[in-house]
């Protein structure tokens, strides 16, 4: 008889994500075990104690999920989880803080039922923010061809520059122009010859004004800020596939549903093995196959 499907959600915040939590009861879990405000020194511990109690058979049962707001410590939590593996003795795993990862594939999985990257311009605006930059990453990769040219856009250049070199780092071939956008009129500049424009920054900041939607090149624009503002001025949060002229535009829900559906579908696999990591990558080739 198998052993129920048991759950860790680690969340570096004081009080865990409550989406996080509902997202992975929705998903099936039998038992969902929820720390919140953990710290690097707490994992090895968790992990452990996630790895010791059932036998080889029955690891495939437990998974652990990683959530949280800040990505930069949410990451630092999840290496010190691999590390904390050995030889078979482990876990499968997932990891989206922020929800960066899962958004960041539905995003341009939605765009490409309009457009095929090979060859084209793309401007990721807050392209240096954990969303804009997971974006890039992907359009960069050989999963969407990886011969877009991608301007990765900040208001301050140095952060694109860092960014852009980031990248490189795991796509080495990656096509990148860092861009400073911090004027309407720069903003409105890095995609003037764009075939598709995402907009990924904090809630409640418009990042392009009006008149982006008279771009002769543009295909598709997708703004996955959900607060108003919108991110791209015009774009409506449940836009999904509603067409600008000739333009297909995407909101934060309407990219929110494939989000979703990812984010179940991934809890779901993770009980098919005790050997999954599922990061930005994997998480978007999963939606690819939804």
């Amino acid at each position: 008889m198998s052993k129920p499907k048991i759950l860790i959600q680690f969340d570096p915040d004081n009080q865990a994500s409550t989406f996080d939590s509902i997202v992975a009861i929705d998903s099936g879990v039998d038992q969902l075990l929820v720390h919140g405000g953990v710290m690097e020194d707490d994992v090895q511990g968790l992990v452990h104690g996630a790895i010791f109690t059932r036998g080889m058979e029955d690891l495939k049962s437990t998974a652990l999920f990683f959530g949280g707001s800040n990505v930069a410590v949410t990451e630092t939590l999840v290496a010190k989880a691999k590390s904390s593996f050995f030889g078979p003795m482990q876990v499968s795993l997932m990891a989206d803080p922020n929800g960066s990862n899962t958004t960041a594939a539905a995003a341009v999985l939605s765009a490409m039922n309009h457009i095929n990257f090979a060859n084209k311009e793309v401007t990721v605006l807050a392209g240096t923010g954990p969303v804009g930059m997971r974006i890039a990453h992907l359009i960069a990769g050989p999963a969407t061809t990886g011969s877009a040219t991608i301007n990765v856009c900040s208001r301050k250049l140095a952060k694109a520059k860092e960014v852009c070199r980031q990248i490189r780092i795991t796509v080495p071939d990656a096509q990148l122009i860092p861009v400073e956008t911090s004027s309407p009129q720069q903003a409105a500049d890095s995609v003037c010859n764009a075939h598709a424009v995402f907009a990924a920054g904090a809630a409640g900041a418009e990042l392009l004004p009006q008149g982006w939607e008279n771009n002769k090149n543009l295909q598709v624009a997708i703004d996955v800020n959900g607060v108003p503002p919108a991110g791209i001025a015009g774009i409506h949060v449940m836009d999904k596939a509603e067409k600008h002229g000739n333009i297909h535009c995407y909101g934060a829900i309407g990219v929110g549903g494939l989000k979703m559906k990812i984010h179940k579908r991934c809890i779901q696999m993770l009980f098919e093995s005790n050997r999954q990591t599922l990061e930005v990558e994997e998480i978007f080739a999963i939606g690819q196959s939804i």
